[in-house]
């Protein structure tokens, strides 16, 4: 299956995003117990500090069926974020997908 790439920035502050942010762990933890293939994280600047923003990695039949699933993420949800989801297609490199 394609994999796609959901990038996220803050449009709030860290203090707002929180309670969004646990329900979107929840979300992707759900889905893994569901069978889906994601991954959620967050970026951090030269110092290790979150810098507002996160990738999400998920395995979709296609791009509907990705921008579907992302569409239902809290974080999405709760408009405090500027996401876009792009496919992902790996042709080189030692990062193992299925």
């Amino acid at each position: 299956m394609p994999w796609f790439v959901k990038q996220e920035t803050f449009l709030r502050p860290y203090s707002a995003m929180k309670p969004h942010l646990e329900a979107h762990r929840r979300w992707v933890e759900q889905l893994r117990g569901e069978g889906v293939v994601i991954s959620s994280g967050y970026l951090v600047d030269s110092a290790g500090q979150p810098g507002g923003g996160g990738l999400l990695l998920l395995e979709a039949a296609d791009y509907a069926a990705a921008e579907a699933l992302v569409r239902r993420d809290p974080m999405v949800l709760s408009g405090g974020v500027d996401w876009r989801l792009e496919q992902w297609r790996p042709v080189v490199g030692d990062l193992a997908v299925r």
